[in-house]
C-alpha cells in the first residue's frame, strides 16, 4: 500500500518537476492545487494558507520536501517542515533540480532548507537527523530513475527516524 505523503515544495520554480514525483505512483499524496487554485488560496491570505497545510497534511505519515534552488527561501516550505516534524511525521529532503520543467530546463541546486530549522530546543539543525537526499545520474532521466527507484525507502527511513526521535 502506497505511504500517504504531503508534498513541501516552491510552487512557482517546481510545480512541474513535483507532478514529475507524484506520477511516479509510489506514493499517495495530497492532490496538487492548479496555479489558479493556489493563487485563490494565496489571496485568500494567511489564514487560508494556513488552513489548506492543515487539511492537507492531516492523515500524511511524512513530509517529502522536493527540493529545488529556492526551495530552502521559502517561509511557506519551512512551516510545513516545522509543522509535520512536531506533529510526528517522517520528513525527507529530496533535491529535485535536475529534473526538467515545462520549458525542459533544468535548475541549479539550492540550500537543503532543513538547514535553516532548529532541532528542538538542542541547538542542532533539522538536517542533523532529518536526511536529503540527492539523486544520482548526470541528466533528469537519471535523477528520476533514481528517485523513483528509491523513493519509497527514503521515505520508510524518515518515518522510522522520527519514531526514534
Amino acid at each position: 500500500m502506497a505511504r500517504r505523503v504531503f508534498f513541501s515544495f516552491h510552487f512557482d520554480n517546481d510545480f512541474w518537476r513535483t507532478q514529475q514525483v507524484r506520477n511516479m505512483n509510489a506514493l499517495e499524496g495530497q492532490p496538487l492545487c492548479t496555479p489558479n487554485a493556489w493563487e485563490e488560496v494565496k489571496r485568500k491570505g494567511k489564514d487560508s494558507i494556513e488552513q489548506w497545510i492543515d487539511d492537507n497534511m492531516s492523515g500524511k505519515s511524512c513530509v517529502v520536501v522536493l527540493v529545488g534552488a529556492q526551495t530552502a527561501e521559502r517561509p511557506w516550505v519551512r512551516r510545513e517542515i516545522v509543522k509535520g516534524w512536531d506533529a510526528g511525521k517522517g520528513v525527507v529532503a529530496i533535491r529535485v533540480h535536475k529534473l526538467l520543467n515545462s520549458n525542459g530546463y533544468a535548475a541549479s541546486a539550492g540550500d537543503n532548507p532543513l538547514d535553516r530549522i532548529n532541532y528542538g530546543s538542542t541547538g542542532k539543525k533539522l538536517s542533523a537527523i532529518a536526511p536529503i537526499y540527492s539523486p544520482a545520474g548526470a541528466d533528469s532521466k537519471a535523477a528520476y530513475a533514481t528517485i523513483k527507484d528509491n523513493i519509497e525507502d527514503w521515505i520508510e527511513k524518515a518515518i522510522a527516524i522520527r519514531k526514534a526521535s
